[in-house]
């Protein structure tokens, strides 16, 4: 199993992410988060994933951003679809494991 905690920022909807691989060479994705577009979107698109559909795609492309893309509020920024994705890409061995920031600097 695979597991992150994502911290998104000034919006404070931390979540917890973790991803284990099934029989089915697809990945049970468990979502805790508080925003309620973020659970919206994990009902929505089933909490089993194939990797390769939600990871080794264009960018913008793949289950959780087509969801995204209809439904979500206007905010690219979200650093939670990628941090599933990375989750997901991480159980599947798709990629190292390796923590990822983002540090702003005046």
């Amino acid at each position: 199993m695979t597991k992150v905690k994502i911290d998104p920022g000034p919006c404070g909807f931390k979540a917890v992410v973790m991803a284990e691989m099934n029989d089915d060479d697809l990945a049970e994705v468990k979502v805790a988060c508080g925003c309620k577009e973020i659970q919206a979107m994990m009902e929505a698109v089933g909490n089993e994933l194939d990797p390769y559909e939600v990871c080794l795609v264009k960018p913008g492309i793949g289950p959780l951003f087509d969801y995204a893309k209809e439904h979500f509020p206007v905010h690219a920024g979200c650093p939670i679809l990628s941090g599933i994705a990375k989750c997901i890409e991480v159980e599947a061995g798709l990629a190292l494991k390796h923590n990822v920031t983002i540090t702003f600097e005046d």
